[in-house]
């Protein structure tokens, strides 16, 4: 049934713009990357179901060569069974459901990864498609203003010289959106790749809200994967410990025969088997897996430490961001849009060309950067709340 609903969905969604939460929900939904891992806790599953179940018994029959008329000509069918040592049984399920827990844990992280993956792609195609909209609006207002600087019908050497420095801009202008046309394609096509199925058109809008609060940020990260990911690897791990200490303990082997004589009478035998650890093999599992567990443990450690690097190094990166855009926006664009006006007022009236393309390249130089600063904002925003483990 879920199959059918997004296949709906995306004959739906193939024609027509669609938002990023819609991406993320369908492919958390059916990506092949996500499908491996569920495959992989469907096959515990069945660990689990046998995990505490008793091993098959053995039937042995044997015959000697003796005649019957002996007492010792016998046929007898034996029977073995093994029960394991008390708590063995229920030390082994937990082993595997601690695996079922630790796979879980690990679909979740993949998740995570995966949206973070979509919204960084997702990011870029609004930054691309901002930064062709903006270049897009300057080569309509270079040719703009070339058409009215042509229009004089005097036009000295310094005017001609003017004009060809705002056609040479305009060349350059639509060579960026040459390139930029070729980025957005290649970026549609691994967001496409990521969500599991074809995005044609993205309906996103992006900005600069909040200043970011590293101690804030800090105390979110209780729930990272990767820290979650190594408690459920030392939880299996301490579960191992518990058995290679039960292991020092001895199973029973329960044994029942029956003896088949053609001129005696037939008689049953019982008996009981151990096995005896006297080679101190149990005690050197033992310490491996006791050491395997240390091990564990200072990676846990280790992987505390490099989550918060990395996300005081992603709060650096949106902080400079966020102190770009006001910087940019607050400050820089009033002063040159004044300079935009006051240059844009004498064009027609003839004055330098060359003084009206430097303040209109200035702009879209400082317009440009506040784009991408929304944009590598929104990326590190993206990536600290993949390390935040969220799904959204």
């Amino acid at each position: 049934m879920k199959t059918v609903i997004l296949s709906i969905f995306l004959l739906c969604t193939g024609t027509q713009a669609i938002n990023l939460t819609e991406i993320i929900d369908a492919s958390l939904a059916k990506n092949p990357s996500l499908e491996s891992i569920n495959e992989r806790i469907q096959a515990n599953k069945y660990t689990i179901a046998v995990s505490n179940q008793f091993e098959n018994p053995q039937l042995l029959i044997t015959k000697n060569t003796l005649d019957a008329s002996q007492a010792m000509s016998k046929s007898v069918v034996t029977l073995k069974q093994k029960v394991p040592f008390y708590n063995k049984r229920d030390t082994n399920k937990r082993i595997a459901e601690a695996q079922d827990a630790l796979l879980h844990e690990k679909l979740h992280a993949a998740k995570t990864k995966l949206v973070e993956k979509i919204k960084s792609e997702a990011y870029t195609i609004w930054k691309l498609d901002e930064l062709y909209s903006i270049i897009d609006e300057y080569v309509r207002l270079t040719k703009q203003n070339i058409d009215l600087y042509e229009s004089y019908t005097s036009i000295d050497e310094n005017r001609h010289m003017g004009i060809m420095k705002a056609e040479l801009s305009l060349s350059d202008l639509q060579i960026q959106k040459s390139v930029l046309r070729k980025k957005i394609t290649s970026a549609y096509a691994r967001l496409s790749y990521l969500a599991a199925f074809k995005v044609r058109h993205l309906d996103i809008d992006l900005s600069i809200k909040e200043k970011p609060n590293l101690l804030k940020l800090q105390k979110s990260l209780s729930e990272n994967p990767d820290i979650k990911i190594k408690d459920k690897e030392l939880r299996k791990q301490n579960a191992k410990v518990q058995m290679a200490d039960l292991n020092n303990y001895p199973d029973v082997n329960l044994i029942a025969g029956y003896a088949i004589r053609e001129n005696f009478d037939n008689y049953y035998t019982f008996g009981v088997g151990l096995s005896l650890p006297i080679y101190g093999t149990e005690d050197y599992k033992e310490e491996e897996a006791r050491s395997l567990m240390l091990s564990i443990a200072s990676q846990k450690a280790d992987t505390q430490i490099s989550v918060n690097a990395t996300l005081e190094s992603y709060y650096a990166q949106m902080l400079s961001s966020y102190e770009v855009y006001h910087i940019i926006e607050d400050e820089a664009l009033p002063q040159v849009a004044h300079m935009f006006e006051l240059s844009g007022s004498s064009i027609s009236i003839g004055a330098d060309l060359f003084k009206y393309i430097d303040v209109l390249f200035q702009k879209l130089d400082l317009e440009q950067k506040s784009i991408k600063a929304v944009a590598n904002y929104n990326v590190a925003k993206a990536k600290i709340a993949q390390l935040k483990g969220e799904l959204q």
